[in-house]
């Protein structure tokens, strides 16, 4: 067989740079307009635009805003084709800087590395809605409900429904030393006092499945429709209606973020020092604490604090019970299927 003889197009040329070099100088988008992220769906955000006349955009996230995610109540800035006529796709450019973030971790266990889930952002008002009945209410889901938002620095309010079922004194009673404040409703009662609440502000709905929380925003926004179910006669537990996070705007003013129920509340994420901090009357007590102190065991400087008068023993307790619950998931409902 007869040797093969190479020539010059056997033989492999790397292609040149081109005449662009890549630079990582990107464009300011100075004619970017304003929005508000009020839905998430597959990569796909749902965004109000408010300057001129209102509209509701669909955008995607720029490439070169790489991983850094967005969810609801972000406010961004769109280029693009930002009409909101169908089959149009703006494009989300940059996001503002936060005012709060509300997270939870995917769980409580180091496997996790305590890998965090962003909730919604921008809220300034955290609606932690429980049953008093039917479902009955789990104090320790609320305690790391709470820890998530002071962590976050959103207030707190505790919205107590189905009180046509059972009093709210003894829960009400739990998270007095811890200034919570409360609204108790039922299905068909006056919102009114919780309409004052949510007026101007931007309040994130938190709760597990079951608890009347869809039932609430359809009330409050009469034309949202929100999926509604019943707790299951045999085991308790109510079902997953609401399937992603969601703002809608209020009558009256403001927006509530409804979310799906969640069946736990990771706080791997959390810091017991950002716990502490929510009690400005217990943090100075801490100055004589050991290295590494966990608040719990013997020479523990809060247990003088207390008895010397300089604090309720009623709030350590409570310190203590939320870190407690920051410790691991200690709700034996919670690992369930709601």
């Amino acid at each position: 067989m007869r040797k093969r003889e190479y020539d010059e197009d056997d033989v492999r040329v790397r292609p040149g740079k081109g005449s662009r070099p890549r630079t990582r100088i990107r464009p300011a988008h100075e004619d970017a307009v304003p929005a508000f992220v009020m839905a998430v769906d597959r990569g796909r955000f749902t965004c109000l635009v408010e300057a001129g006349e209102r509209t509701t955009v669909t955008a995607m996230k720029a490439r070169e805003l790489g991983r850094k995610g967005i969810v609801v109540g972000d406010r961004v800035r769109l280029v693009g084709d930002a009409s909101g006529r169908p089959d149009t796709l703006a494009r989300i450019v940059r996001v503002e800087p936060r005012r709060s973030m509300l997270r939870r971790s995917a769980d409580d266990t180091e496997a996790t590395d305590g890998i965090e889930r962003p909730v919604v952002a921008n809220a300034d008002q955290l609606v932690i809605v429980t049953a008093l009945a039917d479902p009955p209410p789990r104090p320790r889901m609320i305690d790391r409900i709470l820890v998530a938002a002071y962590d976050a620095e959103i207030e707190p309010l505790l919205c107590l429904t189905k009180s046509d079922l059972a009093p709210p004194d003894e829960l009400v009673a739990l998270y007095d030393p811890l200034g919570v404040p409360y609204i108790v409703v039922h299905k068909g009662g006056e919102l009114e006092e919780l309409r004052e609440r949510l007026a101007d502000r931007l309040s994130v709905l938190v709760g597990h499945s079951g608890v009347g929380k869809s039932t609430l925003v359809n009330a409050l926004v009469p034309d949202a429709e929100r999926a509604v179910s019943q707790v299951n006669p045999v085991t308790g537990r109510g079902r997953h209606t609401s399937t992603s996070a969601v703002a809608l705007e209020l009558p009256g003013g403001g927006w509530i973020i409804d979310t799906p129920g969640v069946r736990s509340f990771g706080l791997a994420h959390v810091s017991p020092d950002n716990v502490l901090h929510a009690f400005p009357d217990l943090v100075e007590g801490t100055v004589h604490c050991p290295k590494g102190c966990t608040h719990f065991g013997d020479g523990c400087a809060l247990d003088d604090w207390v008895r010397q008068g300089h604090a309720d023993p009623a709030r350590l307790a409570s310190l203590r019970r939320l870190l407690a619950s920051r410790e691991g998931d200690p709700d034996p409902e919670a690992s369930h299927a709601d």
